[in-house]
């Protein structure tokens, strides 16, 4: 095993006996999607053109993609506790390599990610919601989920370490909520304002949410939107590969320099 490797699986079993001790993060972004499912499929739901069954069956997508995206929080809130709180220095000091620790904590976000949304597709099966794609798109599908949310963490990583406190860290977190509103995670573009539905349709989350529901079954991609909602597979990669190579030595170079 190589040193990276060695030094990566240590820091993800940092991170996940972490998680084990302190699992107040973890369970409150894996139930509020949950939360979110019960209320809008119930309350919104009934508000919306599409009638209740068939509005849950579009909105799982969406909220599974708002999940992926929520690793710019929790990304952020790590990376900046163990900053702020000198954690980030002594691993400095120690004969390792200089990206284990950021790719230790996206690999152990990646794990609880992936455990975490079993509640959530369970939830959504018992409100009606069915995957109708066969199941190599279903796999096709839930890998694509991931690996957005492995590029969604290193921005909240490069974030974290650039952050000025826990505090700023927090507060710059809870901005993010603002995302997943600004796209087609929760309801259809198509009767939006032109400059607001092409800003919505050029959202990162809405590309991935398009391609989930396609590879899912649950909505056809929509006609005249903007090139990564209509060629969503494509484009939700395109996406994720601009980010992970932008921002991971972005990041890993943060940690290396500690902001110097």
């Amino acid at each position: 095993m190589s040193a990276l490797a060695y030094d990566t699986t240590a820091m993800l079993g940092r991170q996940l006996q972490r998680v084990r001790h302190n699992p107040g993060l973890l369970i409150l972004t894996q139930t509020m999607p949950i939360t979110m499912l019960l209320f809008f499929g119930y309350v919104f739901g009934s508000a919306l053109a599409m009638p209740g069954a068939e509005y849950r069956s579009f909105l799982v997508p969406g909220l599974l993609v708002a999940t992926a995206a929520n690793g710019i929080m929790t990304g952020m809130f790590e990376a900046a506790r163990d900053s702020h709180r000198g954690v980030m220095d002594r691993f400095r000091t120690l004969p390792m390599s200089r990206a284990a620790v950021p790719l230790g904590q996206a690999a152990s976000d990646l794990v609880l990610t992936t455990a975490g949304m079993v509640p959530l597709l369970l939830v959504g099966l018992a409100v009606g919601w069915r995957i109708e794609g066969t199941a190599a798109e279903a796999v096709a599908a839930v890998a694509l989920l991931m690996l957005f949310r492995f590029a969604m963490t290193w921005i909240g990583i490069l974030l974290g370490l650039a952050s000025q406190s826990e505090e700023a860290a927090g507060q710059l977190g809870g901005a993010t909520f603002i995302l997943p509103l600004l796209s087609n995670a929760y309801i259809p573009t198509d009767n939006l304002p032109g400059w607001l539905r092409t800003a919505a349709e050029w959202n990162p989350i809405s590309a991935v949410t398009t391609a989930v529901r396609d590879l899912f079954g649950n909505a056809p991609v929509p006609e005249g939107a903007a090139w990564p909602v209509a060629h969503p597979v494509a484009g939700s990669l395109a996406w994720c590969a601009v980010l992970i190579a932008v921002f991971l030595p972005l990041a890993v170079r943060r940690y290396a320099t500690g902001g110097r």
